[in-house]
């Protein structure tokens, strides 16, 4: 059941009618039953994998909080952490890990693989999993007691299968004290779920087209102008697709009165590989500063150990994404790029500069991150060395590679309507304001979806495969 389909657009409703009609006491139950539908609709044999790993954390933390002996916590923190790694591990690296290993003795391809489904959503739920039961180690939160309550943290169907990765302290903030959401609130949540959709369907599901195109048949399309240009609708694509789910998340998550954090603060502005990570996947982004970079020693140890923990980190965010050298690189190539901009002066990299030098970074930043994203995109290493060998090479420009000019211009409306919400935040401001400029932006939005979507089959997100 995808965000952009039919059948979701009737389940939301009935969620939120049999929500808001229900005695308070009884919420939670609906949402819970509600999230485990959502997630059995997809593959209802990993339920069990879904309950296990929730009754192993919630028990663990329980332990942990009721321990005075360090070594026992130590022992409870290393059962919850074995079955969340271990569980990952098996699921999304076993056939990587023996893939390389029948390489290097020279065995069968084969001999060792097995058919493993990776269960839906499990890099998310594990990762929030892990900072629950991390803070309840390190004193900073106290256990949940109720099993029920949990399941629901875990499982709320809004973030469940791509984040954003929410904190514990954040939800239950919410959850024990929750309220009905404002009108302000409401509409500012109907308005995310629309831009969410139409960032999928509008953009996302196009520049898929594009990128789609060109990486499944490279041999067909040489020459350097041939790969930016699918290399560059990747990006847009993972932008708009990406952040399409998290608005839609968010804004259901608002309807319903959670207030989840902040995902995406539109990164392509940014005018440092710095400065970019502090707007993208901002929940992954602080999640791996404060559970692994942090905890190897951050920047406290000198500057050879803080590249260190950069490029552990990267590398292990990267290999987080996918099983594959790919992203592997991906994550070390990001890690490079942060050590050396710390190399060059941390300062200068998080303080916009002026015009134009901005505009010159923001661009040369774009550039950089785009060449990342070859590995991010191509089925394999081989391809990845392809496609960048050919964008720095010289060659001629025909028509075909520009991409439609309809499509050239909502780019372009997104770029200005992106520089006006950096400086006016007005896209919030809609809900807050006179209604004929809401429902002239509702409008628009519909019409979009209606117009230009991509609606003859829904395309699955991007990071549903994580």
């Amino acid at each position: 059941m995808l965000f952009n389909s039919a059948q979701f657009f009737v389940f939301l409703p009935v969620v939120m009618v049999l929500f808001y009609a229900a005695p308070r006491a009884a919420r939670k139950y609906i949402l819970l039953a509600a999230s485990y539908f959502f997630y059995m609709s997809w593959n209802p044999r990993f339920v069990p994998l879904l309950l296990s790993l929730t009754a192993i954390d919630y028990a663990s933390a329980l332990w942990i909080a009721g321990c005075t002996e360090p070594r026992r916590k130590k022992l409870f923190l290393a059962l919850s952490l074995s079955a969340n790694l271990g569980f990952l591990g098996f699921f999304k690296y076993y056939n990587f890990l023996t893939g390389n290993l029948t390489r290097l003795l020279h065995l069968p391809p084969e001999s060792l693989a097995l058919a493993i489904v990776l269960p839906l959503g499990i890099s998310f739920h594990t990762f929030q999993s892990i900072s629950y039961v991390v803070d309840v180690y390190r004193g900073e939160l106290q256990p949940i007691r109720n099993p029920i309550d949990y399941a629901l943290f875990i499982s709320f169907f809004p973030q469940l299968v791509a984040g954003p990765i929410v904190r514990a302290r954040e939800f239950f903030e919410d959850f024990y004290h929750w309220k009905p959401p404002e009108t302000e609130e409401c509409l500012r949540g109907i308005l995310l779920v629309l831009l969410g959709l139409t960032k999928k369907m509008v953009l996302a599901d196009q520049f898929a087209q594009i990128s789609d195109s060109y990486f499944q048949n490279l041999a067909t399309h040489p020459g350097a102008a041939a790969a930016w240009k699918g290399t560059g609708s990747f990006a847009l694509q993972i932008f708009f697709d990406f952040s399409g789910y998290t608005d839609m998340a968010i804004g259901m998550a608002l309807l319903l009165g959670f207030h989840f954090p902040v995902n995406f603060r539109r990164p392509y502005l940014a005018f440092s590989i710095t400065d970019f990570w502090h707007r993208w996947h901002i929940s992954l982004s602080r999640w791996l500063r404060d559970y692994l970079y942090i905890p190897l020693g951050g920047n406290r140890h000198g500057k050879v150990m803080t590249y260190r923990n950069l490029m552990l980190t990267m590398l292990l965010g990267g290999l987080w994404h996918g099983a594959s050298w790919n992203f592997i690189i991906w994550g070390g190539y990001h890690g490079m790029l942060l050590s050396l901009e710390r190399m060059f002066g941390r300062e200068r990299f998080q303080e916009p500069p002026r015009m134009p030098v901005y505009i010159f970074r923001a661009v040369l930043t774009f550039g950089l991150v785009s060449i990342g994203w070859v590995f991010f995109r191509a089925a394999n290493l081989t391809d990845s060395l392809y496609v960048l060998r050919q964008m720095f090479t010289a060659g001629h420009f025909p028509s075909s590679v520009f991409i439609p000019p309809w499509l050239g211009w909502l780019v372009v409306a997104s770029v200005l309507i992106a520089l006006l919400e950096e400086k006016l935040e007005w896209i919030d401001r809609l809900s807050r304001g006179p209604a004929w400029a809401y429902v002239i932006a509702v409008v628009v939005l519909l019409f979009c979806v209606e117009l230009v979507g991509v609606t003859e089959k829904a395309v699955p997100f991007v990071y549903f495969q994580f």
